[in-house]
């Protein structure tokens, strides 16, 4: 059975446009996925990623025309400027952490919860009210949302350490068991094609 391990931040604007299209894919091929939530400001500092605020104007101002009409692309309401952005991801990271670990609800549906909620519904993905809304929302138990937080800080420093080995730089980012790795939504498709055996 193929695997695809899935590095993101759910403060990442393109890793809500990738909407359930990795899980359809995943779905499509009988793939497994596991959910890797990555601190990227750390990630940028170690692979020479640069954050949002250094970065030049004409750079600035292609994401934000790129994000508008990746938003049309996908029929996905997005913010160019949510009310909470930059927020601090890790306390939504140690919930999704947490939540994968019961085996239990949907792990898919609790990522695309927090990054619509930072995207698309200008709710602070840091706030306990938010995260525990977006457990419910998945299936899982609310609850998570106050337990594990020592685990899920243990394995989010841990993924950091993966990501930085296997070659991640940026969100969202897909690696399958055969170390195929594809940068970014817009390389789903190449990803399906990949586990189609076609590319």
């Amino acid at each position: 059975m193929a695997h695809i391990d899935y590095f993101f931040t759910v403060i990442s604007p393109y890793a809500y446009l990738a909407g359930n299209r990795l899980e359809e894919i995943a779905a499509r091929h009988g793939a497994t996925v596991t959910y890797k939530p990555v601190d990227m400001m750390a990630l940028f500092a170690r692979t020479g990623g640069t954050p949002l605020p250094q970065r030049s104007e004409a750079r600035k101002a292609y994401r934000l025309q790129e994000l508008r009409r990746q938003s049309v692309k996908t029929g996905l309401k997005l913010s160019l400027a949510p009310a909470h952005f930059p927020t601090n991801p890790a306390p939504a990271a140690y919930a999704i952490i947490a939540a994968q670990a019961t085996g239990e609800g949907d792990p898919g549906q609790l990522v695309h919860a927090l990054t619509r909620a930072c995207w698309a519904e200008d709710r602070n993905v840091a706030e306990d009210e938010v995260i525990r809304d977006c457990l419910q929302a998945a299936g899982f138990d609310p609850g998570l949302a106050d337990r594990g937080l020592l685990a899920g800080a243990e394995t989010y420093a841990a993924n950091l350490e993966e990501a930085t080995a296997r070659g991640v730089f940026g969100a969202p980012f897909y690696i399958t068991d055969g170390d195929e790795r594809f940068w970014g939504q817009d390389r789903l498709d190449d990803l399906d094609q990949h586990l189609a055996g076609k590319l």
